[in-house]
């Protein structure tokens, strides 16, 4: 099972609130990466079936968090524009491109989903949106993450 670098769960992340984070902010807790951009069609169509799975896991050890490709710079008000008409839920961050690479393994497709156990292991990850799977995939990637820790732990 592949393990994301400590270089990328250590760097600083910029939210789109002028605020930063990092993944290991969230030890401890199951982590939902999307990759996306306002531009991507299929991330638009995308938001609203993931708002509903992190609806689904509200209280739970699990944070979702949304990296946007875009230049901070050129694409600030859009971005910020789109999570308000979207009412996107997830936590909005800038991927630079140094984590954007990482965090896509070379692949340049977006939208992506990365889903991340509570150790920095990678459950599942995954390219492209489809209406039909998309977010019962992500049902499941979530909660195998997080029967893994239960089954690990011994409870």
């Amino acid at each position: 099972m592949t393990v994301l670098p400590e270089s990328l769960l250590s760097r600083e992340l910029k939210a789109i609130d002028d605020s930063s984070f990092r993944l290991t902010d969230f030890d401890g807790k199951v982590i939902v990466l999307n990759v996306w951009a306002t531009w991507c069609g299929p991330c638009r169509r995308e938001v609203p079936d993931y708002e509903k799975v992190r609806k689904e896991f509200e209280g739970r050890e699990v944070e979702f968090i949304a990296l946007t490709t875009e230049d901070p710079l050129a694409a600030r008000g859009k971005v910020q524009k789109f999570v308000r008409d979207m009412s996107f839920g997830f936590r909005i961050g800038w991927a630079d491109p140094a984590t954007a690479r990482t965090l896509m393994n070379g692949k340049s497709s977006i939208p992506q989903t990365i889903v991340v156990d509570k150790h920095g292991q990678i459950i599942s990850h995954w390219r492209g949106y489809s209406a039909t799977e998309s977010r019962d995939r992500l049902k499941q990637a979530i909660e195998k993450a997080l029967s893994a820790e239960a089954s690990s732990s011994g409870n």
